[in-house]
């Protein structure tokens, strides 16, 4: 790994607890193992009908989630390879998804929560995992998105150069609670 993403990781590991802080994040399960971080929150984008029928509109109660991208670019600066490096994403996200399965059957606020969102440049094989990848709409938010997820995306894609031309759009992964709990269930929800 080149030395600009040595001290993009050392900058972001250093500003990463203040954006934690600020954001009222949560991890899901275990601190320092956790490939994901989740708030509740109200939906604020257009009403969107997912591929299971769900439909999500305005104000509608969502698990929002943040990939821990220092706990993730950590990893993949020993991983050589764009396939490796998606596979490697691919399979925490994979292994972190029964967690946060459980995490809404626990939560005080089951009833309500009608899925989860978020908004990634690295949404190859979401679908696979069950997401529905959806444009963003909003060209001043796609852009602001965009300005604010490149590092991310420049690190793990593993450019030679950062050529923004070629990076993907930032889009909105949703996944309705009934598809999450059907696709994977804990032992507590059999």
């Amino acid at each position: 790994m080149g030395k600009v993403r040595c001290y993009m990781i050392s900058i972001w590991a250093f500003f990463d607890p203040l954006y934690f802080a600020f954001t009222r994040l949560t991890y899901l399960g275990e601190r320092q193992t956790s490939i994901l971080r989740i708030k509740l929150v109200r939906y604020k984008g257009k009403d969107v009908l997912l591929s299971d029928g769900t439909k999500i509109r305005k104000n509608d109660v969502m698990i929002k989630i943040h990939l821990h991208n220092v706990l993730l670019l950590k990893e993949l600066k020993e991983i050589k390879g764009q396939i490796k490096r998606a596979r490697f994403i691919y399979r925490q996200m994979q292994q972190a998804m029964p967690g946060l399965s459980e995490f809404i059957y626990n939560h005080e606020k089951n009833h309500q929560i009608k899925g989860i969102v978020g908004i990634t440049m690295l949404y190859k094989g979401a679908d696979r995992l069950g997401f529905d990848i959806l444009p963003t709409s909003n060209r001043f938010y796609r852009w602001f998105k965009y300005i604010a997820l490149y590092p991310i995306y420049y690190i793990a894609a593993q450019q030679e150069s950062p050529l923004f031309l070629k990076s993907p759009n930032p889009k909105y992964l949703l996944m309705s609670k009934n598809t999450l709990t059907s696709k994977y269930k804990t032992l507590e929800e059999v």
